[in-house]
């Protein structure tokens, strides 16, 4: 017990120095703490031409200072009348560059995910998230500055033929880059105190996709607001829009809302 309650001490000490780097729409360079377990709840959606949206739960581990592990799983109405479960995707991202000084630091890491997913194929978007089977794999650099953060990457998709015999139309990239530029703003406390303090934190967030060779591609501006509890919950508020958009797809104009919880030193 006194192990765990010096492991969510030490992270709450970090927590309004680093709380920044926990965006929503993306994922920063730096990792979980090593032995931690994340459990997320997430729902996302559009509203025109008629409601639709999206269930995610997804489970995330520290393994080491280096390596964290995600696996997500999804459902949704977005191809039919109904909710149905979609399939689901795994993650993994490395850390392979640290420099650390007083409440500054500068990350990087490369990450990769693979998706299987039983869905219809209309959309030009390659989207691993529920809508496409396939291969995405990229780059991430993060930067800290005190109460700033800000964090770019860049990542290659390959699309697969779906599951349930969705195979991607004639003439349909398998092919897209993805670039996202994002900075997050600790606003609140504004002195620390202990670790039981709310956390806010404000986002910006810069979304774009490419599919090279076929004259689509879009960039989403998407602010968001979130909140950490006790150190140890969080909650995400989202919205994405078009700043312009060349591709047929469903992140258009999304909401999104998302709870999380970690355990700490398993």
């Amino acid at each position: 017990m006194k192990i765990l309650f010096l492991a969510i001490c030490l992270t709450a000490m970090a927590c309004p120095a680093f709380s920044q780097e926990l965006y929503v729409n993306t994922e920063p360079a730096s990792n979980m703490a090593t032995g931690s377990l994340g459990i997320r709840v997430e729902n996302q959606g559009f509203f025109s031409p008629t409601y639709k949206n999206r269930s995610t739960i997804e489970a995330m581990y520290g393994v080491s200072r280096h390596l964290m592990v995600h696996g997500s799983v999804y459902a949704s109405d977005y191809y039919s009348n109904s909710q149905h479960f979609e399939g689901g995707s795994v993650y993994a991202k490395y850390r392979f560059l640290s420099i650390d000084t007083v409440q500054k630091h500068f990350r990087g890491a490369v990450f990769a995910k693979l998706a299987s997913i039983n869905n219809p194929v209309p959309n030009q978007e390659i989207t691993l998230e529920g809508d496409n089977s396939g291969l995405q794999s990229g780059v991430i650099f993060t930067q800290l500055l005190h109460k700033l953060a800000l964090s770019g990457s860049a990542s290659y998709l390959r699309a697969f033929d779906n599951r349930g015999g969705y195979n991607l139309p004639g003439g349909q990239t398998r092919n897209a880059a993805a670039y996202t530029l994002s900075a997050g703003y600790l606003v609140l406390p504004k002195n620390y105190r202990d670790y039981k303090q709310v956390n806010m934190n404000l986002y910006v967030e810069l979304l774009g996709k490419t599919n090279p060779g076929h004259a689509q591609s879009y960039l989403d501006v998407a602010p968001a607001v979130q909140f950490i509890f006790n150190s140890v919950c969080r909650l995400d508020f989202s919205y994405r829009t078009p700043l312009y958009n060349d591709m047929e797809r469903n992140s258009k104009n999304m909401y999104l809302v998302r709870l999380e919880y970690n355990f700490f030193n398993l």
